[in-house]
């Protein structure tokens, strides 16, 4: 079979078109999840989980000690970083390119006592972590860099993680049956497989130390997965 002469998905990714269309969503919990606010509480509960238990196989601290510092990046309004960075870290850096959402991040209630630090109205793309993270929690973000720009973002967090800390990514699996990448047109976005993104991750020189399958989501939906990385 003679290859394929299409561009790879990730090549058809525009920024500008990511942001007209996040900037067409309302700043609510159901603009955030794309229609399926009911998952919040199911994902927040998963991250938990897999963060508990990373925990406890590695220990960084005791299992009930809090982390000085986290990054929740691709943030949105803060859903993540109320619900569940909050109870972790002491302070939350929030990483958004959409301005009114950022805004949004420090009007929400937290449940936990962290608190909100500095917000960074910035892309991926372009955001150089000026601070040292016990945690760099991305999700829902990485579809809107292209295989290069996610490779050096993941350089860049790994500079920028301490010694005891992880850089966690949960993502969307493609579901694709020639198992490729898939782009969406509509948020200008790509799903990865799972093999391209341990591929990637190689390419950034970081290590993979747990990874584990969302329960729980309705049927219809991508797959989800948690990746644990380390430098």
């Amino acid at each position: 079979m003679a290859p394929s002469t299409e561009p790879a998905p990730d090549n058809n990714i525009c920024t500008s078109d990511s942001l007209k269309y996040w900037n067409s969503v309302s700043t609510s919990v159901d603009g955030m999840l794309g229609g399926y606010p009911e998952i919040s509480r199911t994902d927040l509960k998963g991250s938990a989980n897999f963060l508990a238990k990373l925990r406890r196989e590695r220990p960084s601290q005791s299992a009930n000690g809090r982390l000085q510092r986290g990054a929740d990046c691709g943030a949105g309004i803060g859903r993540i970083t109320a619900g569940f960075l909050s109870t972790l870290c002491e302070v939350v850096d929030v990483v958004e390119p959409v301005e009114k959402f950022a805004q949004e991040v420090k009007g929400q209630k937290m449940l936990g006592s962290g608190s909100v630090g500095s917000v960074y109205v910035s892309g991926l793309e372009d955001w150089v972590p000026e601070a040292q993270y016990d945690l760099i929690w991305n999700q829902w973000c990485l579809g809107y860099l292209t295989d290069t720009l996610l490779v050096a973002y993941l350089k860049r967090c790994k500079d920028a993680v301490t010694i005891n800390g992880w850089i966690i990514i949960k993502e969307n699996m493609s579901t694709n049956v020639d198992g490729e990448d898939i782009f969406d047109q509509e948020d200008s976005s790509v799903t990865r497989t799972d093999q391209k993104f341990r591929r990637l991750f190689k390419e950034a020189d970081m290590r993979l130390i747990k990874t584990e399958v969302q329960r729980g989501f309705p049927k219809g939906l991508y797959p989800v997965r948690f990746y644990a990385l380390k430098p």
